[in-house]
């Protein structure tokens, strides 16, 4: 946890869902946060100062299989530690792997958000592996999803780390909410 007056940004998702990779594409420097092609390569909460203007956090992947059980669970407990204090965590993206349906640990992740009302959004990731019709119907079935269940979901982004598609989006939104921040302080 960054104890500081600025605004963090956290990702989180399942493992190898593309953390890493993304923040890497936002921040606009290819090795700062460490990646890997096998899951759970990211195994601490991981806080990258941008430009002294906020925080962007890159936190542990959840339901990785081959870590012990009690290590699964103390990332688990860290992760949920950091988002219930950290005062100046202005959104979670949670990041869904678009090609797969919806995984349980996924919605549990989410139920839990909404529990403790946590802002969220979510980031569909590896658009370029499938098609536009896949795509759409794909994101229509997670939205119908969410909505069912909690009939909450702030915003989703959607995006592609190889082809480097709408990282604006989700860059323009961080400074968008930078800016509400810096006018409430």
């Amino acid at each position: 946890m960054c104890n500081n007056s600025l605004p963090e940004y956290a990702f989180i998702g399942r493992s190898n869902v593309g953390k890493s990779s993304l923040i890497n594409l936002i921040i606009n420097k290819k090795n700062l946060a460490k990646t890997s092609s096998y899951p759970g390569k990211t195994t601490s909460i991981n806080n990258y100062l941008i430009n002294n203007k906020c925080i962007i956090v890159d936190l542990p992947g959840y339901g990785y299989y081959r870590r012990s059980k009690l290590m699964k669970n103390n990332f688990l407990k860290i992760i949920k530690f950091y988002i219930r204090n950290t005062k100046n965590l202005i959104c979670l993206f949670q990041l869904i792997d678009i090609r797969i349906p919806p995984q349980k640990k996924d919605l549990n992740f989410i139920k839990w958000l909404y529990k403790k009302k946590i802002f969220f959004c979510i980031i569909f990731t590896k658009i370029d592996k499938i098609s536009n019709f896949v795509l759409n119907k794909n994101i229509f079935f997670y939205k119908k999803k969410i909505y069912k269940k909690y009939n909450y979901l702030n915003r989703f982004f959607k995006t592609s780390i190889k082809k480097k598609k709408y990282k604006i989006n989700i860059i323009n939104y961080i400074n968008k909410l930078n800016f509400i921040f810096n006018k409430g302080n």
